[in-house]
């Protein structure tokens, strides 16, 4: 079997992971990764035995699939460069800072006919992988990411830096589009907002609350769903899910008695599994899991969040506070 031709561009904290998973599979070549830091892209070629380049256009002919893990704001260039060249693109989240340029990837990786996936790492959380055959029209999610500050990422706010993967993940689960938003939130630490907490109301009357912080004292990612006689807690951090099933049998006080499941997946590799889920993509000729499509709905939600954060952001308590320097 022929192998696959790879590269990576942007190598730093996340994309020099996706330089190390590829360079561990034997169906894959690795043949170059590139950073505008040569010294950095030097690193990582030695380490994972590939050339390195400092301008993603020098290879640009040269493979059949990439990752990009580049900042947000120059996704849609470097993708749409890769795309317009045939190449397959597995890009990070989130899709491209706006809808316009997330539907003009889209566009040009149809025209192309590419595989085009997006990187919401979480749809690979054995946990998540575990709880989709149990889904069953939920009701109501409650989910919570909390994060002790970090800088990197800061360049985007907290929406599209965190929440974007359970509104992913909340859109994937309850198949219905959003009819309703309501959110509030706000700038601690940076320029741009640090915690935000959404309701969500579907078409068909599912309701999601949404909260996200990277400004707390632990580190927390876990979503609770809610459906007919079914109870599903989801701890991605810790990847583990626990199921409650309520039966028909009642107990003597009149509550229905429950079975209670409980699974670990302390040993998986999300990102690992989301490249092998890539490169099936790539091979076969099919759809990805998380394509383009279902990455910038979960963008537009996201963008609709934020744009209801700034309504409430022009309230007095907020204008004081805008005031202040960060």
């Amino acid at each position: 079997m022929k192998k696959i031709q790879v590269a990576v561009i942007g190598v730093g904290y996340l994309g020099r992971f996706h330089a190390q998973k590829y360079a561990m599979l034997p169906e894959v070549d690795l043949t170059a990764v590139v950073d505008i830091d040569a010294q950095q892209a030097r690193r990582v070629a030695g380490e994972c035995g590939c050339k390195a380049y400092s301008d993603y256009k020098n290879i640009l002919s040269g493979i059949d699939a990439v990752s990009i893990a580049v900042p947000t704001q120059y996704h849609h260039r470097v993708a749409a460069d890769f795309l317009d060249y045939g190449v397959d693109v597995l890009l990070e989240k989130p899709i491209s800072p706006s809808v316009a340029e997330a539907e003009d990837l889209i566009g040009r990786a149809e025209k192309k006919d590419c595989v085009f996936q997006i990187g919401h790492l979480e749809r690979f959380n054995p946990a998540y992988l575990a709880t989709v055959p149990y889904l069953n029209s939920p009701i109501f999610i409650d989910s919570k990411r909390t994060a002790g500050f970090n800088p990197r990422g800061t360049d985007v706010d907290v929406v599209l830096d965190l929440m974007i993967h359970d509104l992913d993940i909340i859109l994937h689960s309850v198949q219905s589009p959003v009819a309703e938003i309501q959110a509030t939130g706000g700038r601690i630490a940076t320029k741009t907002n640090d915690m935000v907490s959404a309701r969500l109301v579907f078409e068909n009357g599912a309701t999601a609350e949404v909260t996200a912080s990277r400004v707390s004292r632990s580190n927390s990612r876990e979503m609770r769903i809610f459906q007919d006689r079914t109870f599903l807690h989801l701890d991605f951090g810790n990847k583990k899910l626990t199921r409650v099933q309520l039966l028909a049998e009642r107990e003597e006080n009149g509550m229905p008695r429950q079975t209670v499941s409980k699974e670990s997946f302390s040993e998986s590799d999300a990102l690992l599994v989301e490249i092998q889920s890539f490169l099936e993509a790539v091979r076969m000729r099919k759809q990805p899991v998380v394509s383009g499509k279902e990455a910038c709905s979960a963008l537009d939600v996201a963008l609709k969040i934020l744009k209801q954060v700034e309504e409430q952001q022009k309230k007095p308590v907020f204008t004081t506070l805008q005031n202040e320097p960060v």
